[in-house]
Protein backbone atom coordinates (compact mmCIF):
# COMPACT_ATOMS: atom_id res chain seq x y z
CA UNK A 1 0.00 0.00 0.00
CA UNK A 2 1.47 3.37 -0.94
CA UNK A 3 1.80 6.30 1.45
CA UNK A 4 -1.35 8.11 0.29
CA UNK A 5 -3.48 4.95 0.54
CA UNK A 6 -2.11 4.17 3.99
CA UNK A 7 -2.75 7.71 5.21
CA UNK A 8 -6.33 7.58 3.89
CA UNK A 9 -6.90 4.26 5.68
CA UNK A 10 -5.35 5.57 8.90
CA UNK A 11 -7.54 8.66 8.78
CA UNK A 12 -10.57 6.36 8.73
CA UNK A 13 -9.59 4.01 11.57
CA UNK A 14 -7.44 5.99 14.03
CA UNK A 15 -9.23 7.61 16.94
CA UNK A 16 -7.43 10.91 17.51
CA UNK A 17 -5.66 11.00 14.15
CA UNK A 18 -2.16 10.15 13.01
CA UNK A 19 0.79 10.69 15.36
CA UNK A 20 4.35 11.46 14.41
CA UNK A 21 6.57 9.72 16.95
CA UNK A 22 10.17 8.57 17.01
CA UNK A 23 10.56 4.81 16.80
CA UNK A 24 12.76 3.59 19.64
CA UNK A 25 14.03 0.00 19.66
CA UNK A 26 15.08 -1.18 23.12
CA UNK A 27 17.17 -4.17 24.07
CA UNK A 28 15.16 -7.13 25.42
CA UNK A 29 13.77 -6.42 28.88
CA UNK A 30 12.86 -9.18 31.37
CA UNK A 31 10.15 -6.85 32.71
CA UNK A 32 8.06 -7.18 29.52
CA UNK A 33 6.56 -10.62 30.36
CA UNK A 34 5.78 -9.44 33.90
CA UNK A 35 4.09 -6.34 32.50
CA UNK A 36 2.02 -8.58 30.22
CA UNK A 37 0.97 -10.70 33.21
CA UNK A 38 -0.25 -7.59 35.03
CA UNK A 39 -2.13 -6.36 31.95
CA UNK A 40 -3.66 -9.81 31.39
CA UNK A 41 -5.05 -9.72 34.94
CA UNK A 42 -6.43 -6.20 34.46
CA UNK A 43 -8.07 -7.11 31.12
CA UNK A 44 -9.49 -10.37 32.47
CA UNK A 45 -10.99 -8.51 35.45
CA UNK A 46 -12.51 -5.91 33.11
CA UNK A 47 -13.93 -8.28 30.51
CA UNK A 48 -14.63 -11.41 32.53
CA UNK A 49 -15.76 -14.33 30.40
CA UNK A 50 -16.09 -12.07 27.33
CA UNK A 51 -12.32 -12.55 26.95
CA UNK A 52 -11.96 -16.02 25.46
CA UNK A 53 -8.18 -15.75 25.20
CA UNK A 54 -5.56 -13.22 26.29
CA UNK A 55 -2.09 -13.64 24.78
CA UNK A 56 1.19 -11.73 24.74
CA UNK A 57 2.06 -10.93 21.11
CA UNK A 58 4.50 -8.72 19.27
CA UNK A 59 8.22 -8.41 19.77
CA UNK A 60 8.08 -8.00 23.55
CA UNK A 61 6.64 -11.54 23.66
CA UNK A 62 9.78 -12.98 22.06
CA UNK A 63 12.67 -13.62 24.47
CA UNK A 64 15.93 -12.14 23.19
CA UNK A 65 14.30 -9.84 20.61
CA UNK A 66 14.84 -6.10 20.73
CA UNK A 67 11.57 -4.20 20.50
CA UNK A 68 9.71 -0.96 20.85
CA UNK A 69 9.04 -0.94 24.61
CA UNK A 70 5.31 -1.38 24.02
CA UNK A 71 3.64 -4.57 25.27
CA UNK A 72 1.09 -5.88 22.75
CA UNK A 73 -1.82 -7.93 24.04
CA UNK A 74 -4.19 -10.03 21.93
CA UNK A 75 -7.71 -10.45 23.26
CA UNK A 76 -9.96 -12.91 21.50
CA UNK A 77 -13.70 -12.39 22.00
CA UNK A 78 -16.83 -14.00 20.59
CA UNK A 79 -17.65 -10.86 18.58
CA UNK A 80 -16.07 -7.41 18.40
CA UNK A 81 -18.81 -5.19 19.80
CA UNK A 82 -17.52 -1.75 20.76
CA UNK A 83 -20.62 -0.96 22.83
CA UNK A 84 -20.02 -4.07 24.92
CA UNK A 85 -16.21 -4.02 25.12
CA UNK A 86 -15.18 -0.37 25.26
CA UNK A 87 -16.86 0.64 28.54
CA UNK A 88 -15.14 -1.99 30.74
CA UNK A 89 -11.77 -1.54 29.03
CA UNK A 90 -11.99 2.23 29.32
CA UNK A 91 -12.99 1.89 33.00
CA UNK A 92 -9.84 -0.25 33.44
CA UNK A 93 -7.73 2.60 32.05
CA UNK A 94 -7.40 1.78 28.35
CA UNK A 95 -8.21 4.35 25.65
CA UNK A 96 -9.70 3.43 22.27
CA UNK A 97 -7.16 4.13 19.51
CA UNK A 98 -8.23 2.01 16.49
CA UNK A 99 -11.72 1.21 15.30
CA UNK A 100 -12.06 -0.99 12.23
CA UNK A 101 -14.27 -3.87 11.15
CA UNK A 102 -13.42 -6.89 13.29
CA UNK A 103 -10.71 -5.12 15.29
CA UNK A 104 -10.47 -2.62 18.12
CA UNK A 105 -7.21 -1.46 19.62
CA UNK A 106 -6.96 0.22 23.01
CA UNK A 107 -3.83 1.58 24.68
CA UNK A 108 -2.67 2.92 27.99
CA UNK A 109 -2.31 6.71 28.35
CA UNK A 110 1.52 6.44 28.47
CA UNK A 111 1.27 4.44 25.20
CA UNK A 112 3.27 1.52 26.57
CA UNK A 113 0.58 -1.17 26.18
CA UNK A 114 -1.59 -1.90 23.14
CA UNK A 115 -4.64 -4.15 23.54
CA UNK A 116 -5.83 -5.65 20.25
CA UNK A 117 -9.32 -7.17 20.25
CA UNK A 118 -10.28 -9.61 17.49
CA UNK A 119 -13.17 -12.06 17.09
CA UNK A 120 -12.75 -15.78 17.70
CA UNK A 121 -11.45 -17.56 14.63
CA UNK A 122 -10.03 -14.39 13.08
CA UNK A 123 -7.11 -14.81 10.71
CA UNK A 124 -5.42 -11.98 12.61
CA UNK A 125 -5.44 -14.02 15.81
CA UNK A 126 -3.81 -16.95 14.02
CA UNK A 127 -1.35 -14.73 12.16
CA UNK A 128 -0.10 -12.90 15.25
CA UNK A 129 0.31 -16.10 17.26
CA UNK A 130 2.06 -17.84 14.36
CA UNK A 131 4.50 -14.94 13.93
CA UNK A 132 5.23 -14.82 17.67
CA UNK A 133 5.82 -18.57 17.84
CA UNK A 134 8.03 -18.59 14.73
CA UNK A 135 10.17 -15.76 16.08
CA UNK A 136 10.51 -17.59 19.38
CA UNK A 137 11.63 -20.77 17.59
CA UNK A 138 13.85 -19.42 14.79
CA UNK A 139 17.06 -17.55 15.65
CA UNK A 140 17.54 -16.72 11.95
CA UNK A 141 14.11 -15.14 11.54
CA UNK A 142 14.44 -13.37 14.89
CA UNK A 143 17.80 -11.88 13.82
CA UNK A 144 16.47 -10.79 10.41
CA UNK A 145 13.41 -9.22 12.00
CA UNK A 146 15.46 -7.34 14.60
CA UNK A 147 17.90 -6.08 11.95
CA UNK A 148 15.04 -4.76 9.82
CA UNK A 149 13.37 -3.12 12.82
CA UNK A 150 16.58 -1.34 13.79
CA UNK A 151 17.13 -0.18 10.20
CA UNK A 152 13.56 1.10 9.89
CA UNK A 153 13.62 2.78 13.31
CA UNK A 154 16.43 5.03 12.10
CA UNK A 155 14.10 6.57 9.50
CA UNK A 156 11.66 9.42 9.92
CA UNK A 157 8.01 8.27 9.73
CA UNK A 158 4.80 10.28 9.41
CA UNK A 159 3.10 7.82 11.76
CA UNK A 160 4.15 4.67 13.63
CA UNK A 161 1.84 2.69 11.33
CA UNK A 162 4.09 3.53 8.36
CA UNK A 163 6.94 1.83 10.21
CA UNK A 164 4.72 -1.20 10.87
CA UNK A 165 3.68 -1.35 7.21
CA UNK A 166 7.34 -1.28 6.12
CA UNK A 167 7.93 -4.57 7.98
CA UNK A 168 5.18 -6.29 5.98
CA UNK A 169 7.25 -8.08 3.33
CA UNK A 170 9.57 -9.69 5.89
CA UNK A 171 6.62 -10.64 8.12
CA UNK A 172 4.92 -12.33 5.14
CA UNK A 173 8.17 -14.23 4.38
CA UNK A 174 8.48 -15.37 8.02
CA UNK A 175 4.84 -16.50 8.09
CA UNK A 176 5.36 -18.40 4.84
CA UNK A 177 8.30 -20.25 6.39
CA UNK A 178 6.23 -20.94 9.52
CA UNK A 179 3.48 -22.61 7.50
CA UNK A 180 6.02 -24.04 5.09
Amino acid sequence: MDREELNARLDQVLVGGREKRAIVIADPDPAWPRRFDAERERIAAALGDRALRIEHIGSTAVPGLAAKPIVDVLVEVEAVDEALLAPPLEAAGYLLRVREDGHLMFRTPPRDVNVHVWPAGSQEVSRHLLLRDRLRASPEDRRAYENLKRELAARDWDDMNHYAEAKGDLIRDILARATG
